[in-house]
Order: C-alpha cells, then structure tokens, then sequence
C-alpha cells in the first residue's frame, strides 16, 4: 500500500463529472405540493404530529421521531396539510407521507438563540441532532444521533469526513467544499466534541486537488484536524473501503465502524450537523446534483426536501431528448426510476439522466470463468459464484463463503464480460440473509 492510500480491488469508470462540476450551487424554490414520506432514513418510520387542514410554517416539525432508531421530520415551506396518504418513492414503495400545499409565501418559525461550541455539553450537542432530524445523508439514511452515540465513546480514535464521491456523475459534495468549506470543519468540530481522544479526518479522493488545497489551508493549525488525499477508484467512498484507505484498520459485515474505533459521517451530513448544532436548525435542505447527457443544463441544486423530481428537471432546463434511462442516485448504485412523480428525501443525492440505456443493450450469457470479478470485488469474494448461489436459492452456502462481504458497490456487474447481472443476485440474497438473521 505504498504511495496513495487505497483499498484492494476497485475499478475506473468514466466519472462523467465535467458536466455539473463547474457550476456554482443554485437555491431552487418549489411551486407545487411538497411531499413528505415519513421514512426518509433507516428504522422506525417518523409519526405525523399535524393532520389535514393545519396551517404549516417552514421549519415547522411536521412528524416526530417514531422512536430510539428514528429522525423527526420538519416542513419546508409554509402552507396548509392537504392530506395524510400513500405515495411513491424512489425505490417504488408506497409510504405514508405528509402532503402540504405550498403557499409561496415561505414564512418562517424562529430558531433558538444559538450557543458557542464550548458551551454545550456532549448531551446537549446529541440533542440538537436528534432534534434536527439529520440522518446519513449519503444513500443510506441511518439516523445520525445514534451513530454519534456508540457504546464506548472513549474507543473513538476518528471521525471521518467521507469526501470521497467516488460515485461517477455526482458534483454535490465538490461543489460544497468550494463553496462552504468552513460549513464541512465546523461540522466536523461538533462531531470531535463528542469524542475527547479522537482525530478528525477529511478524506477526499485526490482527483479534486483544489478542495484538498482549500481543506489544508482551512485547517492549517488545526491540532485535531488532518486532511487525507484518497487514490481516485471507485467504491473509495464505500464506508470499509474508506476507512481502511484513510486509517489502514479493517471492518467486515459484522463489524459497525465504531467497532473500529471509526465514525463516518458524508459531506452533506456533516454541513447537517453545523445547522443543527451552530445555528439550531431542521434538517430542511439538500444538495442534488442533476446531470447526465440528456440534460440541457446539468448542475447543482439546493433543494428543499419534498420537492417534486419534475421541478428539478424543470430547473435543468429540461431534456435535451427523451431520456432512455433515469436514475436517482449515481450510476453505480443508484435505483432506475420509471416516473418522475416522486419527492426530494433526505437521502437522495443526484438525478442522473442519460440518452443510452447500456445495461438493457446486452443479453447475459453464461459465465467464462475469467476471475474479473474476483479481482476488482473490494469485499475479496467471488461474485460469479455467490450469484450462483444466489440464483439457486442457497442461503446457508452464500452466508458460508462470506456472501454478506459484499457492499453492493457494482464494480462485478460493471467489469463482467458476459453481461451478467452479479450484483443485482447478491444483493437481494443479502437481503433475505440479512432479514432472516433479524428474526
């Protein structure tokens, strides 16, 4: 592991992030119904504390925390709740959701005066996040107080930035370190004022030299602050790619970072926790990035969570054809979309809209034994054969030879000569695996 600090196995694809990575962050304001599903994270869905006809002001809690495991949700605009029903997400689910007709006026509730850093207690840091409602804003939604919570705080040797976006595509987190960088370390100071023996740590892949060179001057004589530059490879943001990259301590599927003495948290969490505990605000916005060659005018979006996907396209400029693939989320691990009718949430990242469909251009055929996907899988698995397993409904031998490694990062799918669809098998063994352990 000489020289840049890496992982074993990862690939190269085109990043495609020339498109959205020059344009400045642009704040959109939304002007038709916001909607709101009250399971934006993972755990217990959050419970709805107001009902048809109430009047809504932004910032307003509209859902409260559906328990230990569960994050509040807050309004964006103001209006009136139109009604408490169903509707789709990205993923195809229906889920119950909060909707609130937007009355363009976007009046405001009054925050809490805000208190310096050096006042508040542990306690009162982790309450303002839980307050906040900020979750793992990355993809995966975890509730971000009890990621702060381990058992053993004092085994906290770092908290981790992942500024990695190894994802192709995604611009969202660059275009936050150029534009707030001072947001992301004072994020990150709030999360090492929980941990007293801990290094904070901002790992960004070495393909944005500017942000690296922003970040170091930013931190210069910050004693408990350090910048780490990743070698670009994807997945070198996945969290135990990551953590092994920056720390050289390695996890497995059975393992919470934590219990590496690791705390990671993304760029657009960590700016999270700055509102929530700096200025006492709601976890209210995020930061989409709308891209892909069917795009007239990709870029970046301040968006405020319950806005339509329509309306993003809207602010893109709309297509420049009609796209044959729509993915929210990146290309590697993101979900096709087949409509548009579908909220901003608090785990969605990016809009990707590309003129070629590339996957449903080729017919799998039968595996050639080449050994690729054992080469490239950062899990150090054999894909082709869990796939098998998978296929076959073999949940004892798939669980035996370490099938739960996998982290879905893609990279088997992507280098396969036979077009075959490794990923997409593992992944939903994984699922029945994992679903019949909980029980």
């Amino acid at each position: 592991m000489a020289g840049k600090l890496t992982f074993i196995g990862g690939i190269h694809p085109y990043d495609g992030k020339d498109l959205s990575k020059d344009k400045p962050i642009k704040d959109i304001l939304p002007k038709g119904d916001m909607v709101y599903p009250l399971s934006q994270h993972i755990g217990a869905p959050a419970k709805a504390i107001v009902k048809k006809g109430d009047p809504v002001l932004t910032g307003q809690m509209i859902a409260e925390a559906g328990g230990f495991v569960s994050a509040p949700i807050y309004a964006t605009v103001s209006g009136t709740v139109k009604a408490i029903e169903p509707r789709r997400v990205v993923t195809g689910d229906m889920v119950m959701s909060i909707i609130i007709e937007n009355d363009g006026q976007y009046n405001e509730v009054e925050y809490e005066e805000t208190v310096p850093l050096e006042e508040l207690s542990k306690e009162e840091i982790i309450a303002k996040i839980r307050k906040a409602g900020v979750v793992g804003m990355g993809g995966a939604g975890f509730p971000t107080h009890v990621k702060l919570s381990p058992k053993e705080p004092d085994k906290i040797d770092y908290v981790i930035a992942n500024c990695a976006e190894c994802e192709p595509y995604l611009t969202s987190d660059y275009r936050r370190m150029i534009e707030e960088p001072q947001k992301l370390i004072d994020g990150l100071k709030c999360s090492l004022a929980l941990f007293d023996n801990a290094q904070g740590i901002l790992a960004v892949e070495d393909n944005k030299p500017d942000c690296i060179a922003k970040l170091k001057e930013l931190t210069e004589g910050e004693e408990r602050i350090t910048v780490k530059a990743l070698k670009t490879k994807y997945p070198q943001g996945a969290e135990r790619q990551l953590i092994y990259a920056a720390t050289g301590r390695a996890i497995n599927s059975s393992m919470l970072p934590a219990d590496a003495g690791c705390v990671v948290n993304n760029v657009d969490t960590v700016c999270a926790i700055y509102s929530a505990v700096m200025e006492n605000k709601p976890l209210m916005y995020r930061i989409v990035t709308v891209t892909g060659d069917a795009i007239k005018d990709p870029r970046n979006f301040r968006v405020r969570i319950g806005t339509n996907y329509h309306e993003l396209i809207e602010e893109a400029g709309g297509f420049t054809t009609e796209p044959a693939k729509i993915v929210s989320g990146g290309p590697m691990m993101g979900f096709a979309l087949f409509g548009l009718d579908v909220p901003t949430t608090k785990t969605a990242s990016a809009l990707l809209c590309m003129t070629k469909d590339e996957v449903a251009q080729f017919e799998p055929s039968a595996c050639i034994n080449c050994g690729r996907c054992v080469e490239v899988c950062p899990g150090r698995i054999v894909p082709a054969r869990m796939a098998d397993l998978a296929e076959r409904g073999d949940m004892e031998t798939f669980i035996k030879l370490d099938g739960l490694e996998c982290c879905e990062c893609g990279c088997c799918s992507y280098v396969c000569p036979a077009r075959r669809q490794l990923t997409q098998e593992i992944k939903t063994m994984r699922k029945l695996a994992l679903a019949a352990r909980k029980k």
